[in-house]
């Protein structure tokens, strides 16, 4: 099934340059971006994005963090998408992470775990919905889409 999905580059990430190492694992998966953006971002979304965590011990620090650098907002497109990227990106805990994982490889700690990623399509249009208005989003096809339509 083609699904869409939000995956955000934390400010850990963009700070040691592994933006395009990471963009680049999502293409060549063959996955589709669809949206993307650069920003820091506000408080205001931070507590949008992170709400079902308000009042949880580690709230404050989970916006404190993502607010703390740019950050790239994505939306990849593909079959499974979701579960694609999830096990893409590897377990939370970046210390417990598989080798071959963005985290596996690159995470340094559980917060400082370099992507954020949807973890249902429910969740996907959500988080979506909060970094990205409807025209900010591309339908396009891909030449091997076109290929494969010949096909």
């Amino acid at each position: 099934m083609i699904e869409r999905t939000f995956v955000m580059i934390k400010p850990d990430a963009f700070g040691r340059r592994l933006c395009g190492e990471i963009i680049g694992r999502y293409e060549r998966k063959g996955l589709k971006l669809v949206g993307m953006k650069l920003q820091i971002v506000s408080n205001t979304l931070a507590e949008q994005h992170y709400a079902e965590h308000k009042g949880k011990k580690f709230y404050p620090a989970l916006v404190d963090f993502i607010t703390s650098g740019p950050t790239v907002q994505m939306v990849w497109e593909g079959e499974n998408a979701v579960a694609a990227v999830r096990k893409m990106n590897g377990a939370t805990n970046s210390q417990e992470a598989d080798l071959g994982t963005i985290r596996g490889d690159h995470g340094l700690t559980v917060q400082n775990n370099l992507v954020h990623a949807s973890d249902s399509v429910d969740t996907a249009t959500r988080e979506i919905a909060i970094y990205f208005r409807p025209e900010e989003l591309f339908d396009h096809v891909m030449p091997d889409e076109k290929w494969m339509k010949n096909d």
